[in-house]
């Protein structure tokens, strides 16, 4: 099996939802993560490894692909999902949308916090360490959303367990 060539490496990205609110603990806005990771696997500018969407949080291992910069990347897929969630909410007269009024200059609304992580991922080892992580984050103290990785349904465990991809945008890391 080739795997990764880590000569064009991925990287491991975390972000939050703004001061950790759980808006993401709804399926409905978890949808909108998913359709955009679909979207961007679909146009070809990532490869999708792994991922977990948590209550109030995200992490995804990805590998950007030759044509498009890891910012700009980033930026696309935090502000197409902002705004799905602002017009979810508003759709919904939810009262939520008053949470995330912020009122800055160059925005009314912010659901995500402005300093997402972005690690690569040099090694074998290291990209190992985050699949496992990012699997066993469900299951830990406080979460206790899964009693298995597995069994969590927002996340790539149960691809890594049984090869299926309920959501056709994964490739195995060793592929």
């Amino acid at each position: 099996m080739p795997g990764i060539n880590f000569t064009y490496h991925p990287q491991f990205f975390t972000a939050t939802i703004l001061e950790w609110k759980h808006l993401l603990k709804e399926d409905e806005y978890k949808s909108i993560i998913v359709e955009s990771l679909l979207f961007l696997k679909k146009e070809k500018s990532v490869v999708i490894y792994g991922f977990v969407i948590m209550p109030n949080h995200i992490h995804i291992i990805w590998q950007i692909q030759d044509g498009y910069k890891q910012d700009s990347i980033q930026m696309r897929f935090l502000k197409y999902t902002a705004q799905q969630m602002k017009f979810k909410l508003k759709d919904t007269n939810n009262k939520m949308p008053d949470d995330f009024f912020v009122d800055a200059k160059d925005r009314a609304y912010q659901f995500w916090e402005r300093n997402s992580l972005s690690t690569d991922l040099w090694s074998e080892p290291a990209f190992i360490q985050k699949l496992n992580y990012i699997h066993n984050n469900p299951v830990k103290h406080p979460w206790y959303l899964s009693v298995t990785p597995e069994t969590y349904k927002y996340s790539s465990a149960k691809f890594y367990e049984t090869g299926i991809d309920d959501f056709g945008f994964l490739t195995h890391f060793k592929e």
